[in-house]
């Protein structure tokens, strides 16, 4: 039997599993490229296509740039029957993949409407439709794009977003003139769709809607403003409701949208363990920001990414407190990451001790950070370097759940610790936080330099110092992440990103060595934003730098 036979017949056996979903999960996709041609011959086979069509779009979504190849062309496929093509076209645009404007117009005149009438004749077109406009690049699809937010029974927030995404700034003030008019997550959709237009003139329209608009609408308009202007006004530590919206309105009440040299202010040395200060104005450098909505998505925003300069680092995942936490590895920061962090380095050789001169030396890298308020911890840290994905506790803390709830700790077959390796080599606590109210609080911290590109002489130098006695500190951005997950297990976090210290931090796990770190942990403010003062607490109680 030849190989593109094996991979059908395995297919075909997933597809009539007792259970079809984690039978394709396990499938064999290292190579994607015969398993993708297996999936179009079923689907262009009208008997197996209509028993397995769900299943089989799924797969090609999962196949990476061969399954796309095979999604183009079956949506070219002349007669291709209306719930295909639907299904085709959603798959699709949850790829972000660019259709040729030709088949779009073509589907537009003759695609179901997704209420009343037909798209070629006026009716609004299906909202998977208007998300491929958006991704297709062609503005020739903006005036009907536009058209759609008149028309409050269309999709209009998904037109919303797809002239954003087609930069169509002839559209930014109809937008912008309509938030009065949305509300609830549509609101948050069109705030978005500016955001994605990327167009200044979206700018005096917020003003104005920022002063009018209810009190549950302010952080969609604050957050819009900050993303267009680049000025990033200090809000109150923790404040919400009523407050925070008076806040804000206060703080874009002057009509000031020029950035001004940030600021690192109100330090204050609690202990020689613990700081706090506040950035304003801050470069937000380097932060933890919301992605751009997903196509096809629901929720305008949902992921979220770290970033340095704008550049995705890791995957950070949703603020969803029932979903797990999930973080991973997507590109490495340029050079420049390295030459700031660099900056802190003089003082950090045999750090014991916080004291508000050191923090104002440090005040010119502290400004790159986003603004807010933030704790400052000196902590002694067990930390372990792992490497392998069942020793993560990414994919041990399942383990412990399953103890918790009193089951065998059996796994699903389809539970592989490579499905939640952060894709990098780590560091991480080597037991739970001991003594916090939730019941498992863990810890890793991230590197942004590759693991494999540390020197070697450098790890042994810092060795030696530790020998003999010395404490090198490491930096970490870090922040407190608790969940809920299922609803069911309590979970929280202590993670964060190396800013500077791999080799050090390397050097203390090889040594069984408590790791000196620095720790520099935002607080939240405002909605959606993590807080996390009970857990940094904790970790401050089991951990922190004993003078």
């Amino acid at each position: 039997m030849g190989d593109h036979d094996t991979v059908r017949v395995r297919l075909r056996a997933a597809l009539r599993a007792d259970d079809p979903w984690t039978a394709l999960y396990l499938l064999n996709t290292d190579r994607p490229g015969p398993l993708a041609g297996a999936v179009e011959e079923l689907y262009r086979s009208d008997t197996d296509h209509t028993a397995f069509r769900p299943y089989l779009t799924w797969l090609l979504r999962s196949l990476g740039e061969p399954g796309d190849a095979v999604l183009l062309r079956l949506l070219a496929a002349p007669g291709l029957a209306a719930d295909d093509r639907q299904d085709l076209l959603r798959a699709a645009v949850v790829r972000g993949l660019r259709l040729p404007a030709e088949l779009l117009h073509t589907y537009a005149q003759d695609a179901p409407a997704s209420s009343g009438g037909n798209a070629g004749t006026g009716g609004s077109p299906a909202p998977e439709l208007v998300d491929a406009m958006g991704l297709s690049g062609d503005p020739s699809f903006a005036p009907r794009l536009g058209a759609l937010l008149e028309d409050p029974a269309a999709p209009r927030g998904r037109a919303a977003l797809a002239l954003g995404r087609l930069g169509a700034r002839a559209w930014t003030a109809p937008i912008a003139g309509r938030l009065s008019e949305v509300t609830g997550l549509d609101h948050t959709v069109f705030t978005v769709a500016l955001e994605l237009m990327g167009d200044p003139a979206a700018v005096p329209h917020l003003l104005r809607w920022l002063a009018e608009s209810s009190e549950e609408r302010v952080y969609d308009v604050h957050h819009a403003l900050v993303r267009l202007t680049g000025r990033d006004p200090l809000l109150p530590e923790r404040a919400s409701g009523a407050t925070y919206a008076a806040a804000v309105r206060a703080a874009w009440a002057d009509g000031r949208t020029e950035r001004t040299p940030a600021v690192v202010r109100d330090l204050a040395v609690e202990s020689g363990a613990r700081a706090r200060f506040s950035v304003d104005e801050g470069a937000g450098r380097i932060r933890v920001a919301f992605d751009p909505p997903s196509p096809g998505s629901s929720w305008p925003r949902w992921d979220r990414c770290l970033t340095f300069d704008r550049k995705p680092l890791y995957r950070v995942g949703s603020l969803c407190d029932t979903c797990e936490l999930v973080l991973t590895l997507l590109d490495w920061p340029d050079d420049e990451a390295a030459r700031i962090a660099a900056r802190m380095r003089g003082r950090l050789a045999d750090l014991d001790r916080l004291d508000t001169e050191l923090l104002s030396e440090w005040s010119p890298v502290l400004a790159e950070l986003e603004t807010g308020h933030y704790r400052a911890l000196l902590l002694d840290l067990p930390l372990e370097q792992v490497a392998e994905p069942a020793r993560s506790w990414w994919y041990r803390r399942a383990a412990a759940r399953a103890e918790a709830d009193g089951d065998d700790g059996e796994r699903p077959e389809c539970d592989r610790p490579e499905d939640y390796w952060p894709g990098v080599a780590h560091f991480q606590l080597t037991a739970p936080v001991p003594g916090g109210r939730v019941p498992f609080t863990y810890g890793a911290f991230l590197p942004s330099q590759p693991p494999e590109a540390l020197d070697p002489a450098a790890v042994a130098r810092h060795a030696a110092a530790v020998a003999a006695g010395e404490r090198p500190a490491a930096v970490v951005l870090g922040w407190i992440d608790d969940r809920y997950v299922e609803a069911l297990h309590e979970e929280r976090w202590l993670v964060g990103a190396i800013l500077d210290g791999h080799h050090r931090l390397a050097a203390y796990a090889a040594a069984g060595v408590p790791a000196r770190v620095l720790l520099l942990a935002r607080v939240g403010e405002g909605s959606g934003a993590d807080g996390g003062l009970e857990g940094l607490a904790e970790v401050a109680a089991a951990y922190g730098c004993r003078e």
